[in-house]
């Protein structure tokens, strides 16, 4: 498909900004949130100068599809995806709205990220390198860097607004949320991985790692609290994602995530710091491509 010019900045008159994170904006819609993906992307904590088309439809479209697929494990908050059926004054901006929102439901969401890890990558083999452990789990000797763990593992990590986002263990969840309210979250985590990496495999694509968020909402049906997947679900942002016919472990693998970009930042000597550099158009290409080549494995499906 041909490539649009990356949409960064999004403006809807007539509806009110909740909060911008790095890449989605949230908008209030009546007792509803429409959450909007634009095209940015962030490494190393800050947001890139270049963006990446078509990136927020390939992140909004892809979590709808793991939303479906995985509802069965634990209900989410997407109310609907389709634009032209939103509320007024959302609907109004139908066109631009159309294939990177989701209009959802309103949560407490807790404050801690949840993430499973099925492979020692990231700053899980950094962690390993000097004690052994991640994230207080003990692991076998021996392992190499991309090696499958005998079993996928919940590491949890506190919520960052900005900097880095701490890899922390289950009990120091549990004193944040609740030892009770971590069991659960922790097994909610480890099926929907599971879940999601055998799908992905089947379609050629390793899922080593990844992260997911939920928060508490009431019941509509019963007014009960619950809790329930909410933000994104299985994306080339929050996941890392290899392609299984070039797997090789004992090094740094080839990626269909934002690795790419990483590697380039890294190769150029930036400092991670302000002023934030923009990529190069080969760069913003081959993401685009990497981004829509995992969605269509994936999925099935072509973007909308």
């Amino acid at each position: 498909m041909p490539s649009r010019p990356a949409l960064l900045e999004i403006r809807l008159e007539g509806l009110t900004l909740h909060r911008r994170g790095k890449v989605r904006d949230v908008y209030e819609v009546g007792e509803h949130l429409l959450i909007v993906a634009t095209d940015r992307i962030s490494a190393f904590d800050f947001v890139l100068g270049s963006g990446i088309p078509d990136k927020g439809k390939v992140l909004t479209q892809m979590s709808a599809f793991w939303f479906e697929t995985l509802g069965g494990v634990v209900p989410n908050h997407v109310i609907g995806v389709d634009a032209d059926a939103y509320p007024e004054p959302a609907r109004r901006h139908a066109d631009l709205l159309r294939g990177r929102s989701m209009l959802v439901r309103r949560t407490t969401p807790f404050p801690v990220e949840c993430v499973a890890r099925g492979y020692l990558s990231g700053s899980g083999w950094k962690e390993y390198q000097q004690t052994g452990r991640v994230c207080g789990i003990e692991l076998p000797a021996g392992l190499r860097e991309s090696d499958p763990l005998p079993s996928p593992i919940f590491t949890p990590a506190t919520k960052a607004e900005s900097g880095h986002d701490i890899n922390i263990s289950e009990a120091e969840a549990g004193a944040i949320v609740g030892a009770g309210r971590i069991a659960r979250l922790r097994d909610l985590t480890l099926e929907l991985y599971a879940r999601g990496a055998r799908h992905a495999e089947g379609r050629g694509i390793i899922v080593a790692d990844t992260k997911f968020e939920f928060g508490v909402a009431s019941d509509p049906a019963t007014g009960a609290e619950e809790v329930i997947l909410i933000d994104e679900a299985l994306t080339p942002d929050s996941s890392r994602f290899w392609p299984r016919d070039r797997y090789a472990p004992g090094r740094g693998q080839p990626s269909f995530d934002k690795q790419y970009v990483r590697d380039y930042l890294e190769q150029i000597g930036w400092n991670k710091q302000p002023p934030v550099p923009s990529l190069p158009d080969d760069v913003v290409a081959r993401t685009r491509e990497k981004y829509l080549e995992a969605f269509r494995l994936i999925s099935g499906r072509e973007l909308r």
